[in-house]
């Protein structure tokens, strides 16, 4: 081989790494599994493109005892991986979804975007653009899948997402709010789990040249070169002017002890609560737990008790 073809020109431990010829490696969030009955959970799920120019598709959740046109709330996920690995379609979120769709009740779409490098922002955020609008197609109940025709809720539509697609979720609901609005859709509330921000300003909980801000940096850098840094509003929300133009009416933000990324949330919701903004904030802070526990230790204590909370926000308890 070619030992140019071998020559590393970018590498984010444990996450991806990229060649100087162009090839891409991804280290992890490469396995998939197909769409299926959860015998477990009694959830079924099925994949449908909404994208037929970018193939591709988003993975559509439904408790397999919903009654003939009975009405659920609809959770639209942005899954995580630093816009660069995973899909809708690893095991690790179909086992959530499924885990979250029986507690809560609810019909989710699971969304599938464009991942960068090959694909740099913002092309995540106009896929999953247009997987909202595709959803909102079936305001009428004349879209073209029968599950959002006939289960919908549209006066209560949930973002969720975690890292990475909680930056996603927070982008269109800003979108919603202020650039574009989807005027059939009422997006309630939005729910970010460890949500991937950064910045230039050193805040509380962050040290000036940490190992950790470094990474985050790095990664912005990679996915999106065209930014003028970490202080894009798209990586630092509170440096948006019109934060206070957050197109919903709820938020949660999820954040643990041990997470690097934990004071952006905080810094996030604080910045959130002085915008104008006026509707209800929720910050849930699990001590002793780490970035996205809830995926790799589903059945501990914590994880848990953070799909309680995630259920009881979506549906309205306590």
């Amino acid at each position: 081989m070619d030992s140019t073809n071998s020559e590393v020109a970018h590498e984010i431990p444990p996450m991806i790494r990229i060649y100087k010829d162009g090839r891409v490696e991804r280290l992890l969030g490469t396995e998939t599994v197909p769409p299926s009955f959860d015998p477990k959970t009694n959830v079924e799920s099925k994949d449908v493109v909404y994208s037929p120019e970018n193939n591709l598709s988003v993975r559509l959740y439904l408790p397999k005892n919903t009654h003939q046109n009975q009405k659920l709330p609809i959770l639209v996920y942005f899954h995580g991986g630093g816009f660069c690995i995973e899909t809708a379609f690893s095991p690790t979120y179909h086992c959530y979804l499924n885990s979250l769709v029986s507690g809560a009740n609810i019909i989710a779409v699971s969304v599938d975007y464009r991942r960068a490098p090959e694909h740099c922002l913002p092309a995540a955020y106009n896929d999953s653009w247009t997987a909202l609008k595709w959803v909102a197609s079936h305001f009428d109940q004349k879209g073209p899948e029968d599950w959002l025709n006939h289960h919908a809720n549209f006066d209560r539509v949930f973002l969720y997402g975690d890292s990475a697609g909680a930056n996603i979720a927070h982008r269109m609901a800003m979108k919603h709010g202020h650039e574009e609005k989807l005027d059939v859709v009422n997006v309630e509330g939005i729910i970010l789990c460890h949500p991937y921000f950064c910045g230039h300003e050193i805040i509380a909980g962050e040290t000036s040249g940490s190992r950790n801000r470094e990474f985050a940096g790095k990664l912005w850098q990679i996915v999106c070169p065209s930014s003028s840094g970490v202080d894009d509003p798209w990586i630092d929300p509170t440096k948006d002017p019109n934060l206070g133009g957050l197109g919903c009416s709820r938020v949660q933000v999820i954040v643990s002890e041990k997470d690097f990324l934990r004071g952006r949330g905080w810094y996030y919701a604080e910045k959130l609560r002085g915008s104008g903004w006026s509707g209800d904030l929720e910050v849930i802070d699990f001590k002793g737990e780490d970035h996205v526990f809830h995926l790799f230790k589903p059945t501990c204590d914590k994880a848990v008790a953070m799909m309680k909370k995630v259920v009881s926000f979506i549906n309205l308890e306590g």
